[in-house]
Formats: structure tokens, sequence, C-alpha cells
């Protein structure tokens, strides 16, 4: 979870002037305010999450103490393919976390059948985006899903309407997931090419090439 830091400084002569940090990881904020709480000049301070919610400091420290060891920090890349001459789609999704003090990468793809459009296999695609965070018990954490669809970006975050019946009632079960698991999901629209990953895996899926599993990586 990314938060800003709010708050307020009184000078020793009683200057007041109000500040606001940039979006920082928990974790790293957390030990800002630890810092700026010594000078014994700040006389209110806050952290504000992605959802505008409000977090005191003790507060933050039990959210980080009780997801330490369970998976956070999650960005989830999806992206569906169609292959329309064949009424196929192949589907892919890279899920990035962090974990006991770890960071790590899942990948997953699959081939479907009975969909009809590229659309269809956008939101199919991050469907099954929703059912690996599942199978990684993740639950009541903020989630960011990146895409290239204009389409599933744009209709899940409620910036554009959804029309056609099949697109609805993969949104309708998305957010049925979603809700279920108490995920807070912020939709973040991505250039093709930095959808690399996904991608791949969808085309893999297409192919035949099935791709599953999780992998530890170097932490940055």
């Amino acid at each position: 979870m990314k938060v800003r830091v709010e708050w307020s400084y009184q000078s020793p002569k009683g200057t007041k002037a109000f500040f606001q940090s940039e979006e920082l990881p928990a974790a790293h904020a957390l030990l800002i305010v630890e810092d700026i709480q010594k000078t014994g000049r700040a006389k209110s301070l806050e952290f504000i999450d992605r959802f505008d919610s409000s977090w005191t400091v003790k507060e933050l420290k039990a959210y980080l103490k009780g997801i330490e060891t369970e998976p956070h920090n999650i960005t989830v890349y999806f992206d569906g393919g169609f292959d329309k001459d064949m009424g196929r789609a192949g589907l892919g999704c890279v899920i990035y976390y962090e974990q006991s003090g770890k960071a790590y990468r899942l990948r997953q793809n699959v081939e479907a059948a009975e969909l009809s459009s590229n659309n269809e296999a956008e939101y199919a695609a991050l469907h099954m985006s929703v059912l690996e965070l599942e199978r990684l018990n993740v639950h009541q954490l903020p989630v960011v899903f990146r895409g290239d669809s204009n389409v599933v970006t744009n209709q899940m975050s409620g910036e554009w309407p959804v029309y056609e019946n099949d697109l609805s009632r993969w949104a309708d079960r998305i957010d049925r997931s979603l809700e279920k698991l108490g995920i807070q999901a912020q939709y973040e629209l991505i250039p093709r090419k930095a959808n690399a990953e996904a991608d791949r895996l969808a085309a893999q899926a297409l192919r035949g090439v099935d791709i599953s599993g999780t992998m530890e990586l170097e932490k940055t």
C-alpha cells in the first residue's frame, strides 16, 4: 500500500505551515514520520491512502504488522488475446507481491473457449487474475490492476458505462469476487509495451504453451 503524509508544522516562534508528501510505500512513510516526530514540532500528522482514507501512526503500524506474513504490495498485469478464426482466447496474468520480507512474481496463463471477442478475452483475463489472488489468500487489501485495454480499464473504474450484455456479466462477476475478498481495486491503463509480459503469456496460451509458477525476485 502507498500513502501520502500530511502534517502541520509550527516553528519555535509560532510560524505555522502545512506539508504534504508524494505517495510513498507505507513502511517508508512510517520511517519518515517517526523522524518528523522527533522534532516535536509536528502539530498534526496523518497518512492518506489512495482511497482517501485517513490512518494514524498507530493504525498504520498495526496494519503493517498484520500483513507482514501475508501477500501485500500487490500489482497485477493482465491481458487477453482472441483468435477470431479459431474462436479461441488466450489469457495471461502476472502478479507481483511481497510476503515475509521477500518479493515474488506469479505468472499464469490459460486457453479459453466460448468467448466471442477480444474485449471479452480481456475481461476473462482480469477475472483469472482475481481467482489467482484468491488462491494467494489475498483479503482486505488494496490491489493495483494494470492492463492495456481501454474498454476494460475504463469500464471497471466506472469511467465508461457497460452496454454489452456479455461484458456486463463479466464486470459483475469480477466486482462480486472483489467484494467477497475485500479487495480495493485500482485500475490503471498502461501502454501495450508496458504490458508485454502478460501479453506474451496470453499469446503462449493460444499456441498451447502452458505457463504457471511463482518465483522469488531480488528486492530493489
